[in-house]
């Protein structure tokens, strides 16, 4: 008994201890908007002359306070005072672009399927993911379909350069 007793100690501890391990920052911090940044739903991925190209469908993306303004003017009849969730997309021209990935383009995603099973899914703050992970992703049919995200895209000389995925609840 004594034995069992131990056991289940241990574990507990063990349990606590992992619960509480860092994973990337547990606080959500707001993207920081810079004039090379395009935000959009990635709808398809595809390889062209060797580079990866996605398909995007720009949008305008406000959080926070720069979501008021917008909100009311499109949602004034709602009787909120502002954005429930705190941010705000306005899509209103469904337009596709095509963008290549630079062989060198970073990639943070804040939730995706690690495991195969969508159930355990978590949030990992700007978690870096390969390329080849991230195209991967793309072509996964999915319970949690990553291109129903929105996502950040620094583009530099006419390539991604950088991908961030933006978490909505």
């Amino acid at each position: 008994m004594k034995k069992f007793g131990m056991i289940a100690v241990v574990a507990i501890a063990c349990l606590t201890a992992f619960s509480f391990a860092p994973t990337g920052g547990r606080e959500y911090t707001p993207l920081e908007q810079s004039s090379d940044m395009e935000s959009g739903y990635i709808e398809q991925v595809q390889t062209r002359d060797g580079h990866y190209m996605l398909s995007i469908d720009g949008i305008e993306w406000f959080e926070g306070q720069e979501a008021i303004a917008p909100f009311l003017e499109r949602e004034g009849d709602s009787e909120l005072d502002g954005p429930p969730d705190g941010y705000y997309i306005i899509n209103d021209e469904s337009s596709l672009h095509d963008l290549p990935i630079a062989e060198d383009a970073e990639v943070l995603m804040q939730i995706y399927n690690r495991t195969g099973n969508a159930a355990e899914a978590d949030i990992v703050w700007n978690e870096p993911v390969s390329i080849e992970t991230f195209v991967k992703l793309l072509n996964t049919e999915d319970d949690l379909d990553i291109k129903s995200f929105p996502y950040h895209l620094t583009v530099q000389n006419g390539e991604i350069t950088r991908i961030v995925q933006q978490y909505v609840p």
